[in-house]
């Protein structure tokens, strides 16, 4: 073989170790074991965004023994492409890994014009699906998710829909994301009398964002519900990107994005003094963050996003390191409090 033939490149042989350093856990009450660290494709895997760096993350996440992986219908940008391009280094190359793998689609948030293409009616979230299945060439998914609670549409028509694409072969299991603890409890009834009862719960979660702690994550563990949470170092907040203030064409500096200034500048001094104890622990900051939130038991998987595979190895690491002090967790909570 000529090495220089592009035409005929070497296939991806992942690594033989990848489930020796992963650490697993249970999902709620199932049979399944997920990733205590999970990788999502919100961000850096759209048409926008270089295929090739997309492709080596994902190999990346396969060779530490990451088998989740996070996707949804309107992911990009534009909506649609991260499961477009997914599927294209699916069929690159993890096709004969399939079944290790375990892959979530949801729906739930704007997707196409036109009054279906939203919410949480049975037309939206079927043909949502059947859209996403295709984009990824795939027959199902491990789990399809309602993405966020629909006050104008019956729970019932919602479960009743996620129940049915179970039942049509089209998902294994199902999820339901950003439910409050009280929704939840409803929609997980609605599900076990349909016989297909909720595997896991996706929240936004973070040392700065515990909202979660006083009624959702006993809740889960009160469903037996598994729980998967996004959005774990507040947008880059909890790394060591901001220590000395906002850099230029970092998350924080840019309009339009889901961090801006004044919340880094008012959670700075808060940052400096984690920073300061990531430190004292042998973590960076984003490790001791992630390690942090697998501190809490209901707590299945820690759903990470990640630019650049050396991003995605470093978040990895915390694993190495998820055991705290007493005296080290009430000085966190000092600092969250203050």
């Amino acid at each position: 073989m000529n090495i220089n033939d592009k035409s005929n490149p070497v296939p991806y042989l992942p690594n033989p170790d990848r489930y020796q350093n992963m650490q697993y856990n249970r999902c709620g009450n199932s049979g399944i074991l997920l990733p205590k660290i999970s990788l999502g494709l919100w961000h850096n895997f759209g048409f926008y965004d270089s295929f090739e760096n997309a492709r080596n993350v994902l190999k990346k996440a396969f060779d530490l023994g990451i088998t989740h992986l996070d996707l949804a219908n309107n992911y990009g940008p534009p909506y649609g492409s991260a499961e477009e391009n997914f599927g294209r280094i699916l069929k690159k190359d993890l096709a004969n890994h399939r079944d290790e793998l375990f892959i979530a689609s949801k729906a739930g948030y704007d997707m196409w014009p036109g009054p279906y293409g939203n919410n949480g009616s049975k037309k939206y979230l079927v043909a949502s699906l059947d859209q996403s299945l295709q984009r990824m060439g795939l027959d199902y998914v491990d789990v399809f998710y309602h993405h966020r609670p629909d006050a104008e549409t019956p729970l019932e028509e919602t479960m009743h829909a996620l129940s049915l694409m179970v039942k049509q072969g089209k998902a294994l299991y199902v999820g339901i994301s950003n439910y409050n603890h009280t929704d939840t409890i409803k929609a997980q009834k609605i599900l076990k009398d349909l016989g297909t009862p909720c595997l896991i719960h996706q929240a936004k979660y973070s040392m700065f964002e515990r909202g979660p702690e006083a009624n959702l994550l006993p809740t889960l563990l009160d469903e037996k519900i598994g729980s998967i949470v996004f959005s774990p170092l507040a947008q880059g907040m909890l790394t060591d990107k901001y220590i000395n203030g906002i850099p230029e064409n970092s998350r924080a500096s840019k309009d339009k994005t889901h961090l801006d200034k004044s919340t880094v500048e008012q959670q700075l001094p808060k940052i400096k003094q984690l920073h300061q104890l990531a430190q004292k622990r042998g973590q960076k900051l984003s490790q001791m963050a992630i390690a942090w939130i697998l501190t809490q038991p209901a707590v299945t998987s820690v759903l990470v996003g990640a630019s650049s595979p050396n991003q995605l190895e470093e978040n990895v690491l915390a694993l190495n390191n998820t055991s705290f002090s007493e005296e080290e967790l009430q000085f966190i909570n000092s600092i969250l409090n203050s």
